[in-house]
């Protein structure tokens, strides 16, 4: 069953051709800690230009391609939306936060966030690249995990605001159900005692994405009354964004 859920959670958030079915999409949708499972394999590939002897400019200039190859364009798209929505002047109810979240064009609070989003991510890449590789890889790795993390804590706690994915993903999902995910990112904690793979980095990379999760979905639940899949899709950017920084920063300062 997690197997067909990993193949699931591949098949529906990265662009790897791993097939995938009706089977394998409901496998994925009941089991939250194929979200984690499936940011290893995400971290592990994005994070492969830092190995390499590139110039710093380069190594991160690819590695940003490399996620976005990856991943393709549907978080960054519910990152726009819910920028749009976000960016509504005035006192306005749930229902125009979502008439917004639904517009198909690309409003100024959406362009903005996404574009703030990838300058931040790509001056991160290059604490990354400026670090020892091994180091890079593995804050780059955990940085990615740390944002599935944080979708799968919104799947597992938060309700929906509507029919759609983020319902698709939330019907069957309870706290309990972080408990494999728990276990799953175990093993990334242990690599904070192994300063040459990250030290303390690698417990700030991990956590931050999940602060960052926690805070989207309490905006998400007074705004829209729930997470939606855009939410999920923008809590996977920032919480990137917030793992690669945190990272760098606790690995160099502590």
């Amino acid at each position: 069953m997690v197997l067909t859920a990993l193949r699931g959670a591949l098949g529906f958030l990265t662009r790897l051709p791993v097939g995938g079915g009706e089977r394998s999409w409901e496998a994925f949708r009941r089991t939250p800690v194929s979200i984690p499972l499936a940011g290893y394999v995400v971290g592990g590939l994005g994070a492969v230009p830092l190995l390499l002897p590139l110039p710093v400019p380069t190594a991160a200039a690819v590695y940003l391609v490399t996620i976005v190859l990856l991943t393709g364009v549907t978080h960054a798209d519910g990152l726009a939306d819910l920028g749009d929505a976000a960016a509504v002047h005035g006192s306005v109810d749930r229902e125009r936060r979502r008439e917004v979240l639904h517009d198909s064009a690309t409003g100024v609070g959406g362009a903005l966030a996404v574009v703030l989003v990838f300058v931040t991510l790509g001056l991160g890449a290059l604490g990354l690249a400026g670090s020892r590789p091994r180091v890079a890889f593995g804050l780059a790795l955990t940085a990615e995990v740390g944002a599935k993390v944080g979708i799968a804590v919104l799947v597992c706690t938060e309700d929906a605001a509507h029919e759609g994915l983020g319902s698709a993903l939330t019907e069957h999902a309870t706290p309990t159900a972080l408990l494999p995910v728990a276990a799953v990112i175990a093993p990334l904690l242990g690599l904070a005692t192994v300063p040459a793979v990250g030290g303390v980095g690698i417990p700030a990379a991990l956590l931050a994405p999940v602060g960052v999760a926690w805070l989207v979905g309490a905006w998400a639940r007074g705004a829209l009354g729930g997470v939606s899949g855009d939410a999920l899709g923008a809590a996977n950017e920032l919480g990137r964004v917030a793992g690669v920084h945190a990272g760098v920063v606790a690995w160099t300062l502590l």
